[in-house]
C-alpha cells in the first residue's frame, strides 16, 4: 500500500524527544484495516517514510484512534527538517 499525504511536523517532548507527522483521518482508515494484517505488535505498522529524496524505515504509531509517523533525526537532518514546516509524506507498507 502507498499513501501520500501532507502534514506540519510537530514535536512530543514525552520521555524521549521525538517529530511526527499526523496521518490524515482518510489515510488513518486504510492504514487500520491492513494493520492486523502487518503489526508486529502494540499497534506498530512497519513503514518506509519518503520526504523529499530520502527514504528511511520506521514503524508508525497508533495515536487517538489514527497514526502518526515518526520523522527520524536522519530525515530531518538530511531533508533539512524543522518543527512546524509543512511536507509531503510518502508511506509504503508492505501487506
Amino acid at each position: 500500500m502507498r499513501l501520500r499525504f501532507s502534514g506540519q511536523i510537530w514535536f512530543w517532548r514525552g520521555p524521549a524527544p521525538f517529530h511526527f507527522v499526523t496521518v490524515p483521518p482518510v489515510e488513518a482508515a486504510m492504514i487500520a484495516e491492513i494493520a492486523p494484517v502487518v503489526t508486529y505488535g502494540w499497534g506498530m505498522v512497519p513503514a518506509s517514510v519518503t520526504i523529499g529524496a530520502t527514504t528511511v524505515t520506521t514503524a508508525l504509531w497508533p495515536k487517538d484512534g489514527g497514526y502518526i509517523v515518526p520523522v527520524k533525526k536522519a530525515l530531518q537532518d538530511a531533508e533539512g527538517l524543522a518543527v512546524d514546516d509543512e511536507v509531503e509524506v510518502v508511506l509504503d507498507i508492505d501487506a
